[in-house]
């Protein structure tokens, strides 16, 4: 990323190939992770790609306050951001506030970076650079056509604006959510990881060796709370699986302080900042998810099967339900259930492998094909 002040190296793209302006935001891990791969595979089919932040486009450290209150909130005050998704962002056809009047205060920033850059599209991959990409689009400030990649299963309103030129989905009932909502092109294209998710990881064998060692015949199932290590009870998660005869193999993220806490519970596998994911994906059973991010996509693309609880408020808990119902995942509803539906998954069989499968229908084909067509009928 480069600071919205200075001014883009210019690449030249090889021949045919187009320069993409990916907008993204530093929300957890999720958005940067998905701007990042979109960039990687644009690079690799000849083109070029930058990813710009939002939040530092945003004035008078405007971003970085929106960044802490949401991290807080999802963190100690859930009932704080569920009442935001409540107010701002939930489905529904009564009016709610916009977000364009915070996301247009970056629009200037946005415009010249994409005319100083040449950029052939931007593509939107957080809901408020979808907001102000269609609002620039709609008022000719934006000469690049626009295709946002939404991130999330559940799509909530402020995703959602006319003017701007492409959706690219998740699934088809996320497309035809889109399409019932705006007047604009849609495609599914399936979630976007990195291609070691797909392969056989060298590095399991270290992570299986490691969970032998510490817990020896206990099936080993992964309990994330994301980047920012935001959870509910879930140390009480970590006793219910230990007591259960599973290892609880819990990612805190960047959360030092639950990382010290986690530590302290009987049973429970603790490492610091896992750089190898894949890896440890394949070496575990389950994974055991709040979220319906980015974790979950790539457990979906590792074989590894998924199981919601304790989702968090709002578009978490949204994507969560919407996963079971497409029959990629299953939900655990109560502490009572939890250990019976991770004993079904965690055990080899047609159980395991129908969801297994159900996961990785997900994933399509080449999501870079629609924005190349985009840019090739809408030349800047």
């Amino acid at each position: 990323m480069h600071s919205p002040s200075s001014p883009p190296r210019r690449y030249a793209p090889a021949d045919g190939g187009l320069r993409l302006l990916i907008v993204s935001a530093s929300m957890g891990a999720g958005h940067d992770t998905v701007a990042g791969e979109l960039a990687r595979r644009a690079r690799e089919q000849g083109h070029d790609a930058r990813v710009v932040d939002l939040l530092r486009l945003l004035p008078h450290g405007l971003g970085t306050e929106l960044r802490l209150f949401y991290q807080s909130s999802i963190r100690h005050y859930p009932w704080a951001y569920a009442g935001v998704y409540h107010a701002l962002l939930r489905p529904g056809p009564r009016h709610r506030p916009s977000g364009i009047p915070l996301a247009r205060l970056a629009g200037g920033r946005l415009t010249e970076l994409a005319e100083r850059s040449g950029a052939d599209v931007v593509v939107p991959v957080f809901h408020l650079a979808a907001q102000l990409t269609g609002h620039l689009r709609r008022r000719g400030r934006l000469r690049a056509p626009s295709a946002v990649f939404v991130t999330d299963f559940a799509v909530h309103r402020q995703w959602l604006h006319p003017g701007n030129d492409l959706y690219l989905c998740l699934t088809d009932e996320a497309a035809r959510e889109v399409g019932g909502s705006i007047a604009v092109p849609v495609e599914t294209t399936g979630p976007v990881v990195a291609p070691g998710f797909f392969a056989l990881a060298p590095g399991a064998g270290a992570w299986r060796s490691l969970f032998e060692r510490y817990a020896p015949g206990r099936p080993p199932v992964v309990l994330s709370a994301g980047a920012w290590g935001a959870a509910s009870e879930l140390d009480g998660t970590a006793r219910l699986l230990a007591g259960a005869g599973f290892l609880p193999v819990v990612l805190c993220g960047r959360n030092d302080r639950l990382r010290a806490a986690m530590a302290q519970v009987p049973g429970a596998l603790v490492p610091d900042w896992v750089t190898d994911m894949p890896a440890l994906l394949r070496a575990t059973r389950v994974l055991v998810d709040n979220a319906a991010g980015q974790t979950a996509v790539q457990a979906l693309a590792s074989g590894l099967p998924v199981v919601g609880y304790r989702p968090l408020p709002g578009h978490g808990a949204q994507g969560v339900r919407r996963m079971a119902a497409l029959g990629v995942s299953e939900i655990a509803p109560d502490a009572a259930v939890l250990p019976a539906a991770l004993r079904r998954l965690a055990a080899d069989g047609a159980h395991r492998d129908r969801r297994i499968a159900r996961g990785r229908e997900l994933f399509r084909g080449d999501v870079l094909a629609p924005v190349a067509a985009l840019a090739a009928r809408h030349p800047v």
